[in-house]
Parts: C-alpha cells; structure tokens; sequence
C-alpha cells in the first residue's frame, strides 16, 4: 500500500507542477507581448516613416516570445503524460 501512496504523491506533485508552468508561460508571454506592443506603438507614434521595418523585428520578436511558452507547454505535457519521475518510482517498486 505505500508503492499506491508513494505513486499518488508522485502525480499529485506533478499536477502541481504542471499547472504552475502553463501559469508562468501564459503570464510571462502576455507580459511579454504587452510591452512589445506598447514599445511598438510608441516607436510608431514617434517615427512613421519606420513602421513597416519596425512591423516585421515586432512579428519576429512575437514568433520567439511565443516559441518560448510552446517549449513550456511541451514540457507540462511531458510531465503529464509521459512522466519520468513516475517511471522512477515504479521501477524501484519492481
């Protein structure tokens, strides 16, 4: 019966860590892409003759900001569904 609660503590944890990465990642990239709009516009209102070259670094910068919360989602979904910690514990547990 301890292997049983052992496992359950396992993926209790895991479900806490999970949920505080897709948090992060959803927070950091909505912070991230708030100041780069903001920054955007700011740089526009300023200088109009730049804004197509300043339009395409912006959309550069969102695939990068937004490459970096899919790395965090494909993490979350590694440790939900393919969890190496689990494997430990039970291959331990025999």
């Amino acid at each position: 019966m301890e292997i049983a609660s052992l496992i359950a503590n396992v993926q209790a944890s895991t479900a806490i860590a999970v949920g505080i990465i897709l948090g992060l990642a959803a927070i950091g990239t909505a912070i991230g892409f708030g100041l780069l709009g903001g920054k955007f516009l700011e740089a526009a209102a300023r200088q109009p003759e730049l804004v197509p070259m300043l339009q395409g670094k912006m959309f550069l910068i969102a695939g990068l900001l937004d490459a970096v919360a899919m790395i965090g989602v494909g993490l979350a979904l590694m440790l939900a569904f393919a969890n190496p910690f689990l494997a430990a514990v039970q291959a331990v547990a025999g």
